[in-house]
């Protein structure tokens, strides 16, 4: 290992949006362009160079509103990236999203034939990312954006998502989101969990040493792969007046329906988590961020405070699978941003009203396939790993009606019965986050 793949995070070579917490609330919208001419979609590189920010945190208000940039693959080679280059990234970027869609659970409603066009299709080639505390500053970014790629004729706009967070930070099915981030080695952004530790820096960002000691594989030449990180991007249709009528099936009041409803996440609606907070909901545990994300579930093996198969738990086991001695949890920890599109229901209609709303999901991480892809294909869609190998995550597995939820409890446990599909896959992409240096190299190729 030499001198500099060991040195601390190159924080002014790292893009904002792979370490930083977003403001909260914000507004954002995240685009994607078509890179029709290579001379000019190195020039729109060339022109969103000097806009992205960097990694190291400013004390600067302005710098809360940023732009991130992302490329697919088909972008990279519309770029004219060489293919020893490409053909050096991993294998699961290099097909696509779509072509791992059933692998996935990406099926039936969820599939790619049914995706948002264009998303799964060669057409998405550059991914950006704008994101402000306030309206104002959003169009002041998004006119930064807007100038780069004017009058490039060879670049189209050919999508676009408007998105934001509520004061509250709660998603469309009412609860929180956002807590228990893993801390990164060097990023000087502290933990908001006393009892992990920081995770190494190159179980995030490519070019250090990950969690095993080694240097996760790198895109060549090193230039373009140092300080980057592989991003997957999810568009979620969640059906809302399912999930309400759903708690009103199975639970007679407000109070059991909020109480099934947390057990389903694994916390309540404010944030308050189970392990925690068993019994009631506790606002002020759910909105003290240096409370609300210090617990381990090792005292709740058996799941009576909070299920083994809830959302929450199932994404993040923490210490409950230490006792089995061969999972390491800290492998398959990744960066997660979540964010609201389309109008909220409104509260208690349990009524569809046939409008698009959702969450627009973003992880990164350096390892495709043992951080996104094992969380998503071995914790949410399979329940071997807790005993319950026909059980789906309650809330976002791939449910048909005929899904179960088992809720530990004493005398006797209860099991939920035919389950729905609460979220539907509208489309996602594989990209990969350049570092600053990375983007320079990008818009200099000569190929």
């Amino acid at each position: 290992m030499t001198t500099r793949e060991s040195t601390g995070l190159e924080l002014d070579d790292i893009q904002s949006g792979a370490l930083h917490e977003r403001p909260s609330p914000y507004v954002g919208s995240y685009l994607l362009l078509r890179i029709d001419d290579r001379a000019a979609g190195r020039e729109l590189v060339r022109r969103l160079h000097p806009i992205v920010d960097s990694g190291r945190p400013s004390p600067d208000p302005i710098h809360d509103a940023w732009i991130t940039v992302a490329f697919t693959y088909q972008g990279l080679k519309a770029l004219g990236v060489p293919q020893d280059s490409l053909d050096s990234f991993a294998p699961e970027f290099q097909q696509g999203m779509a072509a791992r869609a059933a692998e996935l659970g990406d099926v039936g409603e969820s599939s790619p034939d049914h995706w948002e066009k264009p998303l799964g299709t060669p057409e998405v080639h550059v991914a950006l990312a704008a994101l402000s505390p306030d309206a104002a500053r959003l169009r002041t970014v998004l006119e930064k954006a807007r100038q780069a790629h004017q009058e490039l004729p060879g670049v189209e706009l050919i999508w676009q998502q408007d998105c934001y967070q509520l004061p509250t930070g709660r998603t469309s099915f009412g609860f929180k989101d956002g807590i228990g981030q893993p801390a990164v080695e060097g990023s000087g952004i502290p933990t908001s969990n006393p009892k992990e530790k920081p995770l190494k820096a190159g179980e995030i960002i490519l070019g250090y040493p990950d969690e095993t000691g080694e240097l996760p594989p790198m895109p060549t030449p090193a230039v373009l792969g140092r300080n980057g990180t592989y991003v997957v991007f999810r568009k979620l249709h969640t059906r809302v007046a399912a999930y309400r009528q759903y708690l009103r099936a199975k639970a007679a009041t407000r109070e059991e329906q909020a109480l099934l409803g947390a057990k389903m996440v694994g916390r309540w609606q404010s944030g308050a988590p189970l392990a925690l907070s068993p019994e009631q909901d506790d606002p002020e545990l759910g909105g003290d961020p240096h409370r609300n994300n210090d617990f381990h579930y090792a005292d709740d093996l058996r799941g009576l405070k909070c299920p083994a198969g809830a959302h929450a738990r199932r994404a993040n086991p923490r210490d409950a699978l230490d006792h089995e001695g061969s999972v390491n949890v800290r492998l398959h920890r990744m960066i997660r941003r979540g964010t609201s599109y389309g109008p909220m229901l409104p509260e208690g209609e349990l009524e569809d009203d046939g409008v698009d709303r959702g969450i627009i999901f973003v992880f990164a991480g350096a390892h495709l396939k043992r951080q996104y892809e094992f969380v998503k294909t071995q914790w949410l869609n399979d329940g071997i790993f807790i005993g319950a190998p026909v059980e789906k995550d309650p809330l976002v597995g791939p449910n048909d009606g005929s899904g179960a939820f088992t809720i530990p409890r004493k005398p006797i446990r209860r099991r939920l019965q035919e389950l729905p599909s609460f979220v539907v896959t509208r489309g996602g992409e594989y990209c990969f986050a350049p570092g600053l240096r990375a983007m320079r190299w990008l818009a200099e190729l000569d190929t």
